[in-house]
């Protein structure tokens, strides 16, 4: 049996907005909003850990030699 694909970012974060407009109208039963509300604040940390990684992994750079080091624009400046 094939397992099912994560979302993508952009997928979970049409999730959230989903969740947040639905909460923003008002019109959604306790239950169902508190679930929504459990479900919105997971998607938000897990966007959140994502934007974290990409964050990292831009401001790295991968020298000659192969080491990972962080990313000094003032290095590469030319006086």
């Amino acid at each position: 049996m094939a397992e099912a694909s994560e979302p993508t970012f952009e997928e979970k974060l049409q999730q959230l907005e989903t969740i947040v407009s639905q909460l923003e109208q008002g019109q959604v039963p306790l239950e169902e909003a508190l679930k929504q509300y459990k479900a919105g604040i997971k998607l938000s940390s897990e966007l959140e850990a994502t934007l974290k990684n990409a964050e990292q992994t831009v401001t790295q750079m991968v020298k000659a030699d192969g080491t990972v080091a962080d990313f000094d624009p003032k290095a590469n400046a030319h006086a």
